[in-house]
């Protein structure tokens, strides 16, 4: 098993934990301490790290963020992530089409 930590200056104003456990070849978990961190949900501070950003890190360790993103190729992460990229791009598009249908709609009211 392997552990990287950062710290990341988010909206508080102590940086918040952020943790990376390898604990396998195909499993890797983040964690962080920010208020949605810590209820499971949604945080921007794990992505960005996992993009490759290093943005709002303050830790003594940027070059680390290299060494999360070569842990994270093949895992369950990775499939999660990649899952979720390719519904966002879908999303995008019905959100598109919907904005026509919904003008469409409104001229087809006033006709």
């Amino acid at each position: 098993m392997q552990e990287l930590s950062f710290k990341v200056q988010g909206s508080a104003s102590d940086p918040y934990d952020v943790n990376f456990v390898k604990r396998t070849d195909t499993n890797l978990s983040a964690y962080c301490s920010c208020p949605a961190g810590v209820k499971g949900q949604y945080c921007k501070h794990r992505f960005n790290i996992l993009d490759g950003l290093t943005k709002g890190i303050v830790s003594d360790n940027l070059d680390d963020v290299r060494i999360i993103q070569s842990w994270l190729a093949e895992t369950d992460l990775e499939i999660a992530l990649n899952k979720m990229r390719e519904i966002e791009a879908e999303e995008a598009i019905i959100k598109k089409e919907l904005s026509v249908a919904k003008k469409v709609v409104a001229k087809t009211m006033c006709v």
